[in-house]
């Protein structure tokens, strides 16, 4: 299973108009796609997190319950048009869906780890506001392959 995006290349840079207001953007989530999971995929989760040591792990956007039978995500999916039975928890700003990169200035670029994990089961039975580490214990033991993908933005 390989993740891509159309609008960046892995480490490449983010586009400001999946950025946050605040970063000059339009807070659009990105366009993904994905190649076909592993047999045995009941579901797919999807993570975004900033790893940047200011960040302490930032969580953008988690996706869990998607159907294995998706490939890939619209741009602007996000809150608007998400596979049926997918689920978008809250990010860590405090908002369901997608929250795009909004790094302090002068801190450099920033990582943006997109990970697409390929689960044993159907849904993650997480509450909508789940941390970085429950949502880690949750996937424990299911996932039957992962791929990510890493784009930077800085301001």
């Amino acid at each position: 299973m390989d993740l891509s995006s159309p609008a960046f290349s892995d480490h490449g840079q983010i586009p400001i108009k999946y950025t946050m207001p605040g970063a000059g953007g339009s807070n659009i989530s990105p366009p993904l796609t994905w190649t076909t999971p592993p047999r045995g995929t009941k579901s797919l989760a999807l993570v975004v997190i900033d790893i940047h040591p200011v960040a302490r792990n930032w969580i953008h956007w988690v996706v869990i319950d998607i159907p294995p039978s998706v490939t890939g995500l619209a741009e602007g999916a996000s809150g608007v048009s998400m596979p049926e039975g997918a689920r978008e928890l809250i990010n860590s700003f405090g908002k369901t869906g997608y929250g795009g990169p909004l790094p302090p200035p002068g801190t450099g670029d920033h990582p943006y780890v997109f990970t697409l994990y390929a689960l044993d089961v159907q849904s993650l039975n997480l509450p909508d506001r789940a941390s970085l580490q429950k949502i880690h214990q949750a996937i424990k033991g299911h996932v039957l392959t992962e791929t990510s993908i890493t784009g930077y933005f800085g301001r």
